[in-house]
């Protein structure tokens, strides 16, 4: 594959705003077909979006966290399961950069320069707690390494071209191995049957004795001694799918008003966007979302400051800009796409219109990781001045 390599964040911006409403138009067909987007997938790879934070000096654009986080808005307004496809590829190019040593720099930069995609192989099902690993790195006497294990929730896996494997060496840290597809072992089971982010594929991922040289393991449990903005990054890139998805709903909401609903008898209006009442929910809606696209710029300046002057402090405002950013946005975006049914009224619910993608794709994303959890972080921070913990879900 060859791809388009993006120059800089004007470009990277023109770009994914392209793409999101060429996508945008297959986005209610491909869901209620349960088509996989793999020809999108092509086309992202082909526009150089997804090597975008490549660092310069490796050719990339290295675009700044407000950048990437506009890139997953703008799809997520689109298509809220496209969106969430490649955000674990830049979640794990963040440990190539974090953890890797120069020549595995050298390699991966080059392969995503070329359009390769990672997917992921990351959760496991059935254990104590989500960070309760259990997938293991077998040592060979060549220095080499066997993988066994099986993951969950593998979204990207069945279209990359690379699957990063969270994984315990004998000591029990954690390490990611980075496994081509079609390595000998491995299987990608389509079996992803959630109501919502249907064409995700985040299925099953199994690992039977696959082989991994040493040179494609990373030692991840390294991002976390020190300051890191590993999950502060990651969380920024879900707190923009919610964010999109809400905006979404509600420009869909307010087309179909415009167009297609009828005003309530008892308004006195004309046209049902001359009443009075919806024009006031709408508003209300429309401050959701506005507040959600402010905070997700906020938290993204925040990390962007923290990149450049990393400490403990900077970190930990970044990852609760964050935190911030995403409880919001998940609440904007379930409340929202749930609204929209409201202000439409009873037409919008016929299935052949699929409006209800909105609704099962925030609701579904939104069970990610819990934003109570969220709050009472930053309860702490603002109480107590207590930092937030370095786990990589904040």
């Amino acid at each position: 594959m060859t791809a388009h390599v993006i120059a800089d964040d004007a470009e990277t911006l023109a770009v994914a705003a392209a793409l999101a409403e060429e996508f945008r138009a297959g986005a209610a067909g491909r869901d209620a077909e349960r088509r996989l987007p793999r020809a999108e997938l092509d086309r992202l790879s082909a526009s150089g979006l997804l090597a975008v934070t490549v660092p310069a000096e490796h050719g990339g654009a290295d675009v700044r966290a407000g950048t990437l986080a506009e890139i997953f808005r703008l799809l997520g307004s689109a298509d809220g399961s496209l969106a969430q496809i490649p955000q674990s590829h830049f979640v794990y190019v963040n440990v190539i950069r974090r953890q890797g040593t120069e020549q595995q720099r050298k390699f991966f930069f080059a392969e995503l320069l070329a359009g390769r995609r990672l997917g992921n192989a990351q959760s496991e099902a059935g254990t104590r707690h989500v960070q309760d690993i259990r997938t293991r790195l077998e040592p060979r006497p060549d220095g080499s390494y066997l993988l066994h294990g099986v993951k969950h929730y593998s979204t990207g896996a069945l279209f990359a071209d690379w699957i990063p494997v969270l994984a315990r060496a004998e000591d029990d840290t954690l390490h990611v191995a980075y496994v081509p597809r079609d390595a000998p072992g491995l299987t990608v089971a389509d079996d992803w049957d959630g109501m919502g982010q249907r064409t995700t594929a985040s299925g099953t991922v199994r690992l039977a004795a696959v082989p991994v040289p040493a040179d494609r393991v990373l030692p991840h449990h390294l991002t976390f001694r020190g300051p890191q903005l590993h999950g502060a990054t990651a969380q920024l890139l879900h707190a923009a799918i919610d964010t999109g998805i809400a905006g979404g709903a509600l420009a869909e909401a307010a087309e179909f008003v415009r167009t297609r609903s009828r005003p309530w008898f008892e308004s006195g209006a004309e046209t049902a966007a001359d009443d009075p009442l919806l024009v006031q929910r709408f508003g209300e809606l429309a401050l959701q979302v506005r507040t959600a696209e402010a905070l997700l710029r906020e938290a993204a300046r925040t990390v962007d400051t923290a990149r450049d002057r990393l400490t403990d402090d900077t970190a930990a405002e970044a990852s609760i800009a964050v935190a911030a950013a995403k409880v919001r946005a998940a609440e904007a975006a379930v409340e929202v796409a749930s609204a929209l049914f409201e202000v439409a009224g009873t037409r919008a619910a016929l299935d052949s219109l699929n409006l209800h993608r909105h609704w099962r794709d925030a609701r579904t994303h939104t069970l990610h990781d819990p934003v109570r959890w969220k709050i009472q972080h930053i309860g702490r921070y603002v109480l107590n001045g207590t930092r937030p913990p370095r786990h990589g879900l904040l």
